[in-house]
């Protein structure tokens, strides 16, 4: 008798299950409003707003933003944190996992740029082997040129860290608290990471003032596209390693790569011209030489790239796993 007032106890009184400290919707919210801060304060300032006579590349632009967005980072990430130990009750220290802090992820850092190293292939094919860039790794020029060029500075360290602090380490925990769907959290957040970008369309045309409108939304349309789906590679990799260090790396190393080629004939970038000692003949014989040399690249070249994204996408499971993710995947 009393397992069956158990019985009805549980059938009549179902418990229903507690709703999320967030919603889904308010975690959307919280990531436009992270852009917002993080965008905005570029145009409130003729320090950091770009004219036709003052470019976003100029140095002082480039520290006065640097400066603007660490701050927008700092405030952003210690919100977070609020939310997931105040509205989530996590501990300090499950909080700062959950956004990426601890452990520092070596491990995992090694493994995922090893992966991103398999899809490149054929670009670290051409840049290493066929431009020669090989030779630069004896040399101190990379990193000298890095603390010296605020350019690459910015697009090698402070860029790819405050955007991955922001965009992965301060707004996907929120989307993990909210209970929202891996697959929901992997390409919803990237949009809104894309769309950070479309500020770039005002810089475009106000220095390139007689460049069509077209011209310009074209520009910002494929930009917003190849950054949402790097923003989707991000959060995956943040998601299954757990460590902000291990995305900051890779996406500088995205960033030091850009974007591979995907059509036209591979040739080394620095070819050394004719001097004009050599007869005809001998110059169309070296031309033919060069000729049959750009096929022979250009046919390693795009078979690398193509089984560099097969590897890859084999390799995208085993090569992310770790004891630190932040939610469980079967891939």
């Amino acid at each position: 008798m009393p397992a069956i007032t158990n019985f009805l106890n549980r059938y009549l009184n179902k418990e229903q299950p507690k709703p999320p400290p967030i919603s889904t919707g308010s975690a959307a919210a919280l990531l436009v409003i992270y852009t917002l801060f993080y965008v905005v304060p570029f145009y409130l300032s003729p320090t950091t707003r770009p004219s036709r006579t003052l470019s976003r590349d100029a140095p002082s632009v480039i520290r006065a933003r640097v400066a603007s967005v660490s701050l927008t980072c700092v405030v952003c990430s210690l919100i977070t944190l609020a939310i997931l130990t105040s509205r989530g009750q996590a501990t300090y220290g499950d909080a700062l996992h959950s956004m990426g802090y601890w452990p520092l992820g070596l491990a995992e850092t090694g493994r995922a740029l090893l992966l991103t190293a398999i899809l490149f292939s054929g670009p670290l094919y051409e840049a290493l082997l066929v431009d020669g860039g090989w030779k630069q790794c004896f040399s101190r020029e990379p990193v000298t040129g890095l603390l010296t060029d605020w350019i690459r500075w910015r697009n090698i360290i402070a860029g790819p860290f405050t955007e991955e602090v922001l965009f992965r380490s301060a707004s996907v925990p929120l989307m993990l608290l909210a209970r929202t769907s891996v697959t929901r959290t992997i390409f919803l957040s990237p949009v809104i990471f894309g769309l950070a970008h479309f500020h770039h369309f005002y810089e475009f045309r106000v220095t390139h003032p007689h460049e069509p409108v077209v011209a310009g939304l074209l520009r910002s349309l494929f930009q917003f596209t190849y950054t949402s789906l790097f923003g989707a590679y991000a959060t995956f990799l943040f998601l299954r390693t757990g460590s902000l260090f291990t995305i900051y790396t890779v996406h500088a190393f995205c960033n030091i790569m850009g974007l591979p080629r995907l059509w036209g004939r591979v040739e080394p970038s620095s070819d050394l011209d004719d001097d004009g000692s050599s007869d005809d003949r001998e110059g169309a014989k070296a031309g033919m030489r060069t000729t049959k040399a750009s096929i022979l690249w250009s046919i390693g070249y795009y078979v690398l790239l193509v089984g560099g994204a097969i590897g890859w996408w084999k390799n995208l499971g085993p090569l992310t796993v770790s004891d630190n993710a932040l939610v469980t995947m079967k891939i």
